[in-house]
């Protein structure tokens, strides 16, 4: 992964902290998924030889991103945007 890649990677994943800040109707099980996801991933990019797990993570992510279609669609849409960019990384 390029130094490119990363600098995206990690603004996307910024922006989803963000938006998953600002969820309040967000459920606890959900919140707590999507934390978990996300730290999942933010161990892979730090040690990019890591687990199966980590890399099952994106899969988890498209599951989660449109179960808040309804009614978290920001969120939904930073979950895209960072899928996306870790395809493009090859992640």
């Amino acid at each position: 992964m390029d130094g490119s890649d990363d600098h995206s990677l990690q603004r996307a994943l910024t922006a989803l902290h963000t938006e998953l800040g600002r969820s309040t109707r967000l459920d606890d099980a959900s919140r707590a998924a999507l934390r978990g996801a996300l730290g999942e991933i933010e161990a892979r990019l730090r040690h990019p030889d890591g687990t199966a797990a980590a890399a099952a993570a994106p899969h988890g992510l498209d599951a989660m991103a449109v179960g808040f279609e309804a009614d978290h669609p920001a969120l939904a849409a930073s979950l895209r945007r960072f899928i996306e960019l870790l395809g493009q990384a090859g992640l």
